[in-house]
């Protein structure tokens, strides 16, 4: 293997922090970086082409007002950040992905994850400290510590194993918390929550876990092969909105699937698209009333499919609703 020599490695360290002061300012001359840099403005110019030559788009204007400025480019180069710097962003991110702002949750975790890669433990145990002091009052959404989001995102990133303790079903007969061994594949947020989609190894199946019900998580030391897996946020989705309720059903709606995807949280029922101008919208719960209440207040022409007492139950809350009219009749009727 190669050795870098010693010139080399001065010229990498000082190409890098031509780099950090150019991302620092709009716009420096030559003998700014020259003096900054301890070195020539011909020195200047040419680690200016080496950051060409790795694909920044450094302009060089003459003249009064002219210097070397740090354009933007076709895509996004490293970046130089100082401890602060890092420490800002991470916490910043932490915070998004903890609060489920609107579109950026994915989008903060993933960011998050890239820099957890590269940064020193000496600043994460600062991130930690800080991310403890950092609060949001976005409601609706469950609360869920950052650091647990972190070890999970690594987790399904290098494919290792995650055990922590999880409390079961509402109604089981062990009320104890149990403890849990899985591969983690995907992290899949919601309107409300953020969840685990894992293969569970005791149980030899998929599963969904809710992440602000899961403590002591825990990274594990064996790695593992990801398996064919089906779509992490369909399956989801169909079990926070169906299978984990004890009744389900399925009802024709007269209306698009857009419309309707718009009045009906993604959290409360899955909606597929049909022929004609309409869908199937399908739900569960443990009170199927509920259900048929809030599809018939979506104000479209509607169709229960399955199951079939549920339409029984359709025909006699509509004649209750009838009689509770007491007669009266709109104006003009």
């Amino acid at each position: 293997m190669e050795v870098a020599s010693a010139e080399e490695r001065g010229t990498t360290e000082r190409v890098l922090s031509l780099l950090g002061l150019l991302q620092q300012r709009q716009v420096w001359t030559g003998p700014e970086l020259a003096k900054r840099l301890s070195v020539t403005t011909r020195t200047v110019r040419r680690d200016v082409e080496r950051l060409r030559e790795l694909g920044y788009r450094v302009e060089a204007a003459q003249g009064v007002g002219g210097g070397y400025r740090l354009q933007p480019g076709q895509e996004l180069p490293p970046l130089m950040l100082d401890d602060a710097e890092a420490i800002a962003i991470a916490v910043s991110l932490l915070a998004g992905a903890g609060a489920g702002v609107t579109g950026t949750d994915d989008s903060a975790l993933g960011a998050l994850t890239k820099l957890d890669r590269v940064l020193p433990t000496r600043l994460r145990q600062e991130v930690q400290a800080l991310s403890r002091a950092v609060e949001s009052f976005t409601g609706g959404r469950s609360p869920v510590d950052p650091a647990v989001l972190m070890v999970l995102a690594r987790a399904c990133r290098d494919h290792v194993e995650v055990a922590f303790e999880y409390p079961p079903r509402a109604g089981a007969s062990d009320s104890a918390r149990a403890t849990r061994r899985v591969e983690p594949y995907r992290l899949v947020t919601s309107d409300r929550r953020w969840y685990l989609f894992a293969y569970d190894l005791d149980r030899s199946d998929w599963r969904t876990f809710r992440v602000d019900r899961m403590t002591d998580v825990a990274a594990r030391t064996w790695r593992f092969t990801p398996r064919e897996a089906p779509d992490a946020a369909a399956y989801v989705q169909d079990g926070v909105t169906s299978r984990v309720y004890r009744r389900q059903a399925r009802f024709l709606v007269e209306a698009p699937a857009e419309t309707v995807r718009r009045q009906i949280p993604a959290s409360a029922a899955v909606v597929i698209e049909r022929p004609g101008e309409r869908c199937e919208v399908r739900a569960g719960s443990d009170d199927l009333d509920f259900v048929l209440l809030h599809v018939a207040l979506l104000g479209h022409e509607f169709t229960v499919l399955e199951p079939p007492d549920l339409g029984d139950r359709a025909a006699d809350v509509a004649a209750r609703l009838g009689r509770a009219s007491g007669g009266v009749r709109p104006p003009g009727s």
